[in-house]
């Protein structure tokens, strides 16, 4: 997803800019530019195609000096990647605006403006507001006013910033459905899509709620809530002297990245949702026209990014009515294909360099799928660059080899793919919305369940002196209890195997035994009696059962049965909520048995060979 940075200063702006966006290079985005409001009066604008790194050299050949400026990073939803579309995006000579998000209203709004007389040089939906926002300036000739009025007919997810020749001593700033904080400095203040982005200059941050509307000065800021009335908002200090590639006050590299799920999975989501449906421009420019058409969906994947595309099958096949098949990319670039039509493939990888994914990835392009849709967290991989649809992950650098974040932020933007596709294919209003707001909801879940974790890291001394175990789960969630599974392999050395529960009498009841803890995870839906009856099974043959369910599903602690009780989830998002405890009790275990939790041995983080 794209960035912004501005500023208001009593120095020139455009290196705290430049360094702004360098530090939002790892949202993705494929243009950069930046306008600065000079003391002659007059806006300079550059942009570039490419990296910060093009910009810069740029401005250095062409300085844009000013005290106020605002400067973006684009990832391309209307209008393909190139200079003319790149922001900011100016009305006339005198008003300059970025914008991060997507205005769904935009073509009804574009005809209109050009029926006023207003032309546009670019393809985007931001060009809109900007002509929209000059059409009330000249009305009332007052920037924040103008802001106001506009952001009143925008239907979508924005977050916007706006200079005016006019008025070159402040900026104006709103969101709505896409993160904007404020910096607060001596003499000067600052805005960014991410506070990283403006450590070098403050530490002091303003975090804009839903609805706001910001006037940005040097030695004020005065911020109005959607009804227009003045708020205000607590400034808060940045604690953390560390960047993201450091562990700070935790243990280890895993044990941080865990407790970043609920800010990333959220990352994941804003600029993406309204309050009722997923905004598909998110996906690419071409997401409407690629998603009408598909009959068929091919997840490709490895590792734990394979366990999420077998999620994403169960909620494409339910929500969508689409067929979906899931293989481990290393097998599917070996064998014959039968390819149906109109199928989309899917690709999945956190590092966007997996060697045996970019192969498969290639393999299906010269074998004829419809089109290549990436779930990755790294912007400029190959797999970004090589794929005709992309959602970038906001996971943020992901250190310890054993995948945490990068999952569930995976198994987040792959729901948001599948109720986009799923629009296409009858779903329901009142059911995308539904689960939408159970989507929104899921960073406070993943929160509750973290506030569990001494609970669980007393569960885990159970396992010290084992040497197998056996993860049980059923529909979406065995996949999950793979997943849970493979953590505890990797980073404890402990044989674990997961099974679909309702496979225990077709052989591996033959292991339960006292020596054989079975960890189960059972969310409260539909399969939740079935399970129950196959934990019986365990009870019965001796086995000591570990049980990670809903607090509505009923099920009781007994002898040989552990509950640990997680907060009430919808059944769709479950399988992001219910990863969360098998993370930490993989962790716990590795820890008591004082294994190199962060880097264990024969593994590595990108997998860049076959």
């Amino acid at each position: 997803m794209c960035g912004i940075v501005g500023a208001v200063s009593q120095r020139d702006v455009e290196g705290i800019l430049l360094e702004g966006l360098r530090r939002l290079e790892y949202r993705g985005y494929d243009s950069a530019g930046l306008a600065t409001l000079d003391s002659s009066g007059q806006v300079n604008r550059a942009r570039e195609l490419g990296k910060v790194a093009a910009l810069a050299d740029a401005v250095a050949a062409h300085p844009a000096p000013g005290h106020v400026g605002i400067a973006h990073t684009r990832w391309a939803t209307h209008g393909e990647p190139s200079r003319i579309n790149a922001h900011p995006h100016m009305s006339g000579e005198r008003l300059a605006i970025v914008h991060n998000g997507i205005i769904e209203n935009y073509q009804a709004l574009r005809d209109q403006l050009r029926e006023e007389g207003y032309s546009f040089t670019s393809q985007t939906d931001t060009e809109v507001i900007a002509h929209l926002i000059e059409k009330h300036y000249q009305e009332d000739r007052n920037l924040f006013r103008a802001v106001k009025a506009a952001i009143g007919q925008l239907r979508g997810a924005f977050a916007l910033a706006v200079v005016h020749a006019d008025e070159p001593d402040h900026l104006v700033v709103c969101r709505e459905g896409s993160p904007l904080v404020i910096g607060v400095g001596i003499g000067e203040n600052f805005i960014a899509s991410d506070q990283l982005a403006l450590l070098p200059v403050t530490d002091r941050f303003m975090f804009l709620e839903e609805g706001d509307l910001a006037d940005i000065h040097l030695d004020r800021v005065a911020i109005f809530d959607r009804e227009g009335a003045p708020v205000e908002r607590e400034i808060t200090r940045f604690e953390h002297g560390h960047d993201a590639a450091d562990k700070g006050e935790y243990r280890h590299y895993m044990l941080k990245e865990i407790y970043e799920q609920p800010a990333v999975i959220k990352a994941t989501m804003e600029g993406r949702l309204t309050d009722s449906h997923v905004l598909e421009q998110a996906l690419g420019t071409e997401a409407g026209k690629l998603l009408e058409n598909v009959r068929h969906v091919q997840i490709i994947a490895c590792g734990t990014s394979y366990h999420a595309g077998m999620v994403a099958r169960y909620w494409i096949e339910e929500l969508a009515g689409v067929p979906c098949s899931v293989e481990v990319a290393s097998e599917f670039r070996y064998r014959k294909h039968v390819i149906q039509p109109d199928t989309l493939f899917l690709c999945i990888s956190q590092s966007g360099e997996t060697a045996d994914t970019l192969a498969a990835l290639r393999q299906a392009k010269k074998a004829g799928f419809r089109a290549a849709l990436a779930i990755c967290n790294v912007p400029g991989s190959s797999l970004v660059r090589e794929s005709d649809l992309v959602v970038m992950t906001q996971a943020g650098p992901e250190i310890g080899v054993a995948s945490t974040k990068a999952f569930t932020t995976q198994l987040t933007a792959l729901l948001l793919f599948t109720l986009a596709l799923a629009r296409h294919n009858g779903l329901s209003e009142e059911k995308e919305t539904e689960i939408v707001q159970a989507l929104k909801l899921v960073p406070g879940q993943v929160a509750d369940v973290l506030a569990l974790d001494g609970d669980i890291a007393e569960l885990s001394e159970a396992f010290v002196d084992k040497h197998h175990s056996l993860f049980l789960g059923r529909g979406s969630q065995f996949p999950v209890a793979l997943e849970g599974a493979l953590k505890l392999k990797e980073i404890s050395y402990i044989h674990a195997e997961a099974y679909p529960a309702g496979e225990l009498k077709h052989g591996p009841l033959a292991l339960v035994d006292s020596e054989m803890p079975v960890v189960t995870v059972a969310p409260n839906n539909d399969l939740v009696e079935k399970l129950k009856s196959n934990l019986e099974e365990v009870r019965a043959r001796g086995g000591e059962l570990f049980v990670f369910a809903d607090r509505d599903a009923g099920v009781t602690a007994e002898d040989g049965i552990h509950v640990m009780q997680i907060p009430s989830v919808h059944p769709i998002t479950a399988p992001i909520v219910f990863t969360v405890p098998l993370q930490l009790l993989a962790y716990h275990v590795a820890v008591l048995k004082g294994t190199d939790v962060d880097q264990p041995r024969n593994l590595a983080k990108s997998v860049t060979v076959e």
